[in-house]
This record gives structure tokens, C-alpha cells and sequence, in this order.
């Protein structure tokens, strides 16, 4: 082929949170489209940022949002930004879906958490703090289901089940489990192992 001049490497993170969103996402499909990792971690975010998120219908900053104090403006509020938030994982998902991965598609072979760290950032509460598993890890979850746990189950026991649905049963605990959690419909909410 003909030469081709490289274009400019950007010259930062972009100003709009969803561009720059999209530029990470982009970068993890083509990082596992390519085979070059087959597991990443990313964060949106600094838990104490002030940053605000004007595409999402608040000026109110993130972490005071956070911080609510218990009023129905500020919960509000706080409901707005991570509802925004929330929005940029659809991007990502159809850009797995439109990767083919022998006869399937990468997000078909994928096992992704979403999530939060805390249910309540007021009192920085993490109990029922929300996760979303997305995927269908090369056949091994079945998808489209809400699965609930019992109170007092720790997030670290869907991290040890999705570690054993990953084939890593050698792994006994992850952080403070005291068993795993079922990521399927139809089996026991909580197996001990």
C-alpha cells in the first residue's frame, strides 16, 4: 500500500466527559478485538471529584451530589449524574456486539461488572450497592436476569463467583466472601463453597 502520514496524537483528555468516554471505550474494544489484553479495569472517575456533568441536566458537582444530607433536591440530583453515567455503557456494549468473535460476537464472549462501590455515598454506605454483570462469558451466564441478594451478602461473593465462572476455581475467597453468589437465574442465590 500507499504511505500514509500518522495523524496527531490528541492532544489531552477531551472536555466532554461522554467524548471521553467513548475514546476509553473505543480503547478497550480494540484492545480485546486485538487480543492484546483480555481483562481491564477502568474507572470513570475520582470518587471525590467535584467535576461537574452539564450534559446531564445538574450543574450540581458529583461528590457534593454525593453528599446529600438526606434532601430530595440533592438525591435528585445525584440520581441525574449517575443516570448519565449509566448512559455512556450502551456505547460500549453495541461496539462489543458489532465485533465478530468467530461466529458470535466479543460481548457474547465477555463477562463485564458496572457498578458501585457504595450504595449510599451520604454515610458511605457499600451494603445493596448496585451491580450490573453484563455478558454472556462465552456462554457460561445466561443474561437478562435481575438477581437479587439476600441483606448482608458481600459484593466480593458475585466477584468470587464471576472469578469461578471465569474458571479460576482454584480461588477460595476474594476479599472478605464468605461463599458466592449465583450469576444465574435458577440456582441458589448463595452457594457455599
Amino acid at each position: 500500500g500507499q504511505e500514509r502520514a500518522l495523524p496527531g496524537a490528541p492532544a489531552g483528555v477531551p472536555d466532554s466527559f461522554t467524548e471521553h468516554m467513548q475514546l476509553m471505550f473505543d480503547l478497550q474494544a480494540l484492545a480485546f478485538a486485538s487480543d492484546m489484553t483480555r481483562v481491564f479495569s477502568f474507572k470513570t472517575g475520582r470518587d471525590a471529584s467535584s467535576r461537574v456533568y452539564p450534559e446531564s441536566g445538574t450543574e450540581t458537582p458529583f461528590h457534593p451530589a454525593s453528599h446529600h444530607g438526606g434532601r430530595e433536591d440533592a438525591i435528585l440530583d445525584f440520581a441525574v449524574i449517575n443516570k448519565y453515567h449509566v448512559s455512556m455503557l450502551p456505547y460500549f456494549l453495541q461496539k462489543l456486539r458489532d465485533i465478530d468473535e468467530g461466529g458470535t460476537n466479543l460481548l457474547d464472549k465477555t463477562m463485564i461488572i458496572f457498578g458501585s462501590p457504595m450504595a449510599d455515598g451520604n454515610v458511605h454506605n457499600h451494603r445493596r450497592a448496585p451491580l450490573v454483570v453484563l455478558g454472556k462469558a462465552n456462554g457460561k451466564l445466561q443474561g437478562n436476569v435481575h438477581l437479587k441478594a439476600p441483606d448482608g451478602t458481600p459484593m466480593a461473593n458475585a466477584m468470587l463467583s464471576m472469578m469461578h465462572t471465569l474458571g479460576h476455581d482454584e480461588m477460595e475467597s476474594f476479599g472478605d466472601s464468605t461463599g458466592e453468589f449465583s450469576l444465574n437465574w435458577g440456582s441458589a442465590a448463595s452457594l457455599d463453597r
